[in-house]
């Protein structure tokens, strides 16, 4: 499913028209990404938490050149499924 057909979908089943659902699409996008710039975990019950994981500095291999390289330290956006939205799948 696309970003498209998500939206289609969504405004089927909330009976919005699809320019309002995509509306609201985007603005749950910009807030979950405002909110993970200023480093603020959400956690949504039911469903999941969004937060940044830093992830440190650590020696790698170049594939190409089998080289070590250092790869630097960095900021990664993730998100972790709650146990009872995984529990509808089993």
């Amino acid at each position: 499913m696309n970003k498209s057909e998500f939206i289609k979908a969504f405004a089927e089943k909330a009976n919005f028209t699809q320019k309002d659902a995509g509306i609201a699409f985007e603005a749950m996008v910009a807030t979950i990404v405002d909110t993970l710039k200023k480093g603020e975990k959400i956690a949504i019950a039911g469903f999941g938490t969004y937060e940044i994981k830093n992830k440190p500095a650590r020696m790698g291999i170049n594939p190409m050149t089998k080289q070590q390289v250092k790869i630097k330290a960095s900021k990664a956006p993730n998100f972790k499924f709650g146990n009872s939205f995984k529990e509808i799948f089993n």
